[in-house]
């Protein structure tokens, strides 16, 4: 479903930990572990900086989200290398935190390491895709937003050649491509698809680099799925369109509409505020993270595709509508977007 906003569940969850608080429930969030407070202990750990507009920062916001909502004691901490990994999950597990929120993929092995060594600290690991009796995955469905993306993209290419620039080529990156392109070829069968990972999410220059090749090959609509490397690709669009050629960008991991707000037509979001909340208010109420994957996307609202409402007369007629429809079928569950498997044989 398109939305411009999706906070409603947050409020919803925030109510919810109001009612478990004033009902004495908060005494025991923070369980064994906790501060000497007795506060809910949360940590973030980040392989980029929280300044990208995109999946750090989104995950930042639900840290201070859960700071907010539950008066929890909040830490974030950015790692780059293995080691460091290592060195943050043995800090915060001595430290006593009771929930480690681990956000991104390379962070599985050295969270699968910390879990037994640390039973009394939940770790989950946002894009994960191994599981542990407290380590848990939160799979977030962002191919749903992608397809979507992909739809705007085919009907509003003229050229018929869209591109895609990526950071890394894991496997939940590789997904969201596999779903544009489905979502192109829903509206555009014969398109042309440009593909383009240019190994790092930070990759400013090559980003742009590899978006501006594509546009040479003729691609007039780009997504990106990279961190702070999408800065590069909005500002090739930005200085192709500005020498008369038309060529439009879309945002991923979070609204990044007002980013760009003159080339980019749409952003496919993950509202990780509301799925980190969800999970925080669910220890709250004595739900652990672990043991199995939680699973976040279209139907929980957490997923989306939002149109930029700066530029929606550059959208065809009945374009949105068809976007529309299409992204209710995906909150249904009767429009199966395809996915590739990352979760112990799992399709997403």
């Amino acid at each position: 479903m398109i939305r411009s906003s999706g906070f409603g569940r947050v409020a919803s969850v925030t109510l919810a930990v109001a009612a478990l608080a004033a009902c004495g429930g908060g005494e025991s969030a923070a369980g064994d572990s906790a501060a000497d407070d007795g506060r809910l202990r949360v940590a973030l750990l980040t392989a980029g900086p929280v300044s990208d507009a995109g999946w750090y920062a989104g995950a930042y916001e639900g840290l201070l989200l859960i700071e907010d909502s539950l008066e929890a004691e909040v830490s974030h901490q950015q790692t780059r290398t293995p080691t460091e990994f290592d060195e943050a999950f043995l800090a915060y597990g001595s430290e006593g935190y009771d929930l480690v929120f681990a956000h991104g993929y390379e962070y599985q092995d050295a969270a699968m390491r910390a879990g037994p060594q640390f039973p009394d600290m939940s770790i989950v690991v946002s894009g994960g895709g191994r599981i542990g009796e407290n380590v848990a995955p939160l799979v977030f469905s962002l191919w749903e937003g992608s397809y979507l993306a992909g739809m705007a993209a085919g009907g509003i290419t003229r050229s018929g050649v869209v591109g895609m620039v990526g950071g890394v080529a894991i496997p939940p990156a590789v997904g969201t491509f596999r779903a544009f392109e489905a979502g192109v070829r829903a509206v555009r069968p014969d398109a042309e698809i440009l593909e383009a990972f240019t190994g790092s999410w930070e990759d400013v220059a090559g980003a742009k680099e590899a978006a501006v090749a594509q546009i040479s090959r003729g691609a007039d609509v780009i997504i990106h799925n990279t961190d702070g490397g999408s800065f590069g690709v909005f500002q090739a669009a930005r200085e192709a369109t500005m020498t008369g050629d038309t060529v439009w960008a879309l945002g991923m991991n979070r609204d990044q509409n007002d980013v760009a707000p003159d080339v980019i037509l749409g952003s496919a979001v993950i509202r990780v505020p509301a799925a980190f909340i969800s999970v925080a208010a669910g220890l709250v109420a004595g739900e652990r993270p672990g043991g199995a994957p939680i699973y976040e996307g279209a139907a929980q609202g957490v997923v989306d595709f939002v149109p930029n409402p700066e530029l929606l007369d550059r959208y065809p007629a009945g374009l949105i509508d068809r976007i529309r429809a299409a992204g209710d079928s995906v909150r249904a569950g009767t429009l199966e977007v395809p996915a590739v498997p990352f979760v112990d044989g799992e399709a997403g």
